[in-house]
């Protein structure tokens, strides 16, 4: 039976040493970490992102400042707020909340944020850096860096010789968890809805990473015994026996199915997803630290 990698466990270790680190960034500097979280619209699961994220800031001691802009704002006004924050030296991170309004351009919005406050990781030099192996000054995605962390208390830091298949290919999660993999010494293979007999592909993996938003789609049959698998998607499914309209949430693995054969898997929720804003909270600080001149935390 495999081991449940515990997520949220991991997740507040992360953010026991933000908090600790912080508290020593200011008493040393006399800087305070500070994170702008910026949302356009009324769309409810953001707000519930929104809010979760301005809660851990202010846990971690850190400035935080939310903007929370009408549906109708315009993208050349998301643009100026976006350029004030650049240029406040009381904001380390930058985090544009997505989806955006249809009217406005996320790729515009993101490459105006300034790369060394790019806590998303989603800037050209970012994703450049990440793709170069330039970890040291890259700000990567906050999910694909919590992944690799999971992956890490599992397996340590060193991947040579095992096999990784990263299924999904999204700018988001897919290519950077590969850029990951790959800079940690593992051989990795980026499977997608295009790959020819995906099971037996992933039957070879000795890492096993699913970000392709299918709910259950991972049996059994496609997991080496033994292997590590991190489960990225989150997926709402019907569950009529919780009552009438109910649902629960499930991942792309079927966590059951697989839990026999597997030697580590991630559970969701509480796997990957409390790791998102705790490396989220990582990425400020370091962030902070850099602005300082001060060399930051590894995590």
């Amino acid at each position: 039976m495999a081991v449940t990698i515990d997520g949220k466990q991991i997740a507040e270790d992360v953010v026991s040493k933000v908090k600790a680190s912080a508290a020593e960034l200011i008493e040393v500097t006399g800087i305070t970490p500070g994170i702008a979280v910026v949302i356009v619209g009324e769309d409810p699961a953001s707000q519930v992102y929104v809010a979760s994220k301005g809660r851990k800031a202010r846990e971690c001691g850190f400035h935080s400042v939310q903007h929370t802009l009408p549906e109708q704002t315009s993208e050349d006004e998301l643009v100026k707020l976006v350029e004030t924050l650049n240029a406040d030296p009381a904001i380390h991170g930058i985090l544009v909340q997505l989806p955006l309004p249809k009217h406005i351009d996320s790729g515009r919005i993101i490459q105006t944020i300034s790369p060394d406050k790019d806590v998303d990781g989603f800037h050209f030099i970012n994703v450049g850096k990440l793709g170069t192996g330039e970890l040291e000054t890259a700000f990567v995605p906050c999910t694909p860096e919590g992944s690799m962390l999971l992956i890490d208390r599992i397996l340590g830091r060193d991947l040579s010789g095992l096999n990784a298949v990263v299924v999904g290919r999204s700018n988001i999660v897919g290519k950077p968890m590969f850029n990951l993999l790959l800079a940690h010494n593992a051989t990795v293979t980026i499977a997608h809805s295009k790959t020819k007999d995906l099971p037996g592909l992933c039957r070879n993996a000795d890492i096993l990473v699913a970000a392709v938003g299918r709910p259950q789609m991972i049996k059994a049959d496609w997991v080496k015994p033994g292997a590590t698998v991190i489960d990225v998607g989150i997926n709402r499914i019907p569950a009529p026996e919780r009552g009438e309209g109910k649902t629960r949430l499930v991942g792309d693995v079927d966590f059951a199915d697989v839990a026999p054969v597997a030697g580590a898997l991630t559970p969701v929720p509480g796997g990957v997803g409390p790791m998102t804003i705790a490396m989220l909270m990582a990425n400020t600080l370091v962030a902070a630290h850099r602005s300082a001149g001060k060399t930051p935390p590894r995590f």
